[in-house]
């Protein structure tokens, strides 16, 4: 069976195979800010993708799904006595750090696609022609280790959010959300022969086998 042919074997949630499936170690976190996420119709289908899994760890969240052909596209409305803001890192982004302890509470709108598809989230979106963008200041390396970034200093979705809360919220969030990209990232990269089990955070489940994840064995795990 191909990678693009085994959906079957994947969990719906978190997309990992099935015998991988890491939906029980994910929190379900408060936070008063709203996070709106708009996933492009191609991304939602990928196991690489983490905006579907911020949003299921965010109480406060919602997944839209945009791009399809045969439908409308969602407009953004802002909510009554928020403050919309979105985050991309367009030329005239302003620093996300200006609205840390902001009197309004926010609604961050996160663009999830590649970055080609991110970038037009602002032009295909109706109602988002107006909010600003705001950036992310300079962090460390990025965690996501599951595919190529075109772009110097690109983030995972989940990891980007991860960030962003951690200005709002408190570290605590970003911790967070950046455990359950650890776990999901580093048990990928153990099917893949990347990783060591010793090395994975949370470990792997009892009895999984590495070259056949949909399947278990009662045989020792393999480092």
């Amino acid at each position: 069976m191909t990678r693009r042919n085994d959906s079957a074997l994947r969990c719906s949630g978190c997309r990992l195979h099935r015998a991988l499936c890491a939906c029980a170690l994910l929190p379900r976190i408060e936070t008063r800010t709203r996070v709106l996420v708009f996933i492009h119709h191609l991304e939602d289908r990928k196991s690489t993708n983490t905006g579907r899994l911020a949003a299921k760890c965010l109480v406060n969240s919602e997944l839209v799904v945009r791009g399809r052909e045969s439908e409308s596209p969602r407009a953004f409305v802002a909510e009554p006595g928020r403050q919309p803001l979105l985050l991309f890192p367009h030329p005239a982004a302003l620093p996300l750090e200006r609205f840390v302890d902001a009197d309004r509470p926010i609604t961050l709108v996160v663009p999830d696609g590649t970055w080609r598809q991110a970038a037009k989230v602002r032009r295909r979106v109706p109602g988002l022609g107006d909010v600003p963008c705001v950036a992310l200041p300079p962090g460390p390396p990025s965690l996501y280790r599951m595919r190529a970034e075109p772009h110097a200093g690109a983030l995972g979705t989940i990891e980007a959010i991860a960030r962003a809360l951690g200005l709002l919220e408190g570290p605590s969030v970003q911790e967070a959300l950046e455990r359950v990209l650890r776990i999901v990232v580093e048990r990928a990269l153990w099917v893949r022969g990347s990783l060591g089990t010793a090395s994975v955070t949370d470990g792997i489940p009892a009895g999984v086998r590495r070259h056949d994840p949909g399947a278990t064995s009662r045989g020792p795990l393999r480092a």
